[in-house]
């Protein structure tokens, strides 16, 4: 059976219908309903950008005075506005300090990375734990007084030490299971509000 067959469901044959790069856009969504995240206006982070839907759907919630950066190391090629710009980059290798000369301080930075999975649990974790932890770096130095931060990350016994990093950091943590999560996937959502450092 061929893989697009394979992962067909009621999300992806919407996103299409709905003109979605991707059905992981309503994860984002449903996060923003419940959180009023995204605001018109807003300098919006899209860390681990492609194929786009995030940034796509980031663009309409910030509207036309705010804007979108997209990093990644492959570019959303379907994905083009005047106020969408794309970084390729590895957010191992990038400077936090950099990126904010070159794009300024952000109002959120959302990050829906996940690493090449191995199906191995143990390994698959502790890497998404690895770019979680680097999401948070760039975060820290980019995101604005009562800033937000959304992350994607596996559960694993690390997990609440990580939540502790962001308690640290923001007024308040929350875990969110967006329902497009596919069923047994232990990915799960931690958002800090209200960046206080």
């Amino acid at each position: 059976m061929p893989r697009g067959d394979k992962w067909e469901d009621s999300y992806s044959r919407r996103a299409k219908k709905e003109k979605w790069l991707a059905r992981s856009v309503y994860k984002l969504m449903e996060m923003d309903k419940k959180f009023q995240l995204i605001r018109q206006g807003d300098r919006l982070l899209d860390l681990g950008c492609f194929p786009g839907s995030w940034s796509q759907y980031g663009l309409k919630q910030v509207g036309p005075n705010g804007d979108v950066v997209g990093i990644d190391l492959k570019k959303p090629d379907r994905l083009s506005a005047p106020n969408f710009r794309f970084i390729k980059a590895d957010v191992f290798s990038l400077d936090p300090e950099w990126l904010l000369k070159e794009v300024g301080s952000r109002d959120i930075v959302i990050s829906d990375m996940a690493p090449k999975t191995s199906g191995i649990p143990g390994v698959d974790t502790a890497r998404s734990l690895e770019l979680s932890k680097e999401a948070l770096k760039i975060a820290s130095v980019v995101l604005k007084k009562k800033g937000h931060f959304i992350c994607k990350i596996f559960e694993g016994a690390d997990l609440p030490a990580y939540r502790d990093a962001l308690q640290g950091c923001f007024g308040q943590v929350r875990s969110f299971r967006p329902s497009a999560i596919r069923k047994g996937s232990r990915e799960i959502y931690l958002l800090g509000l209200k960046y206080s450092n």
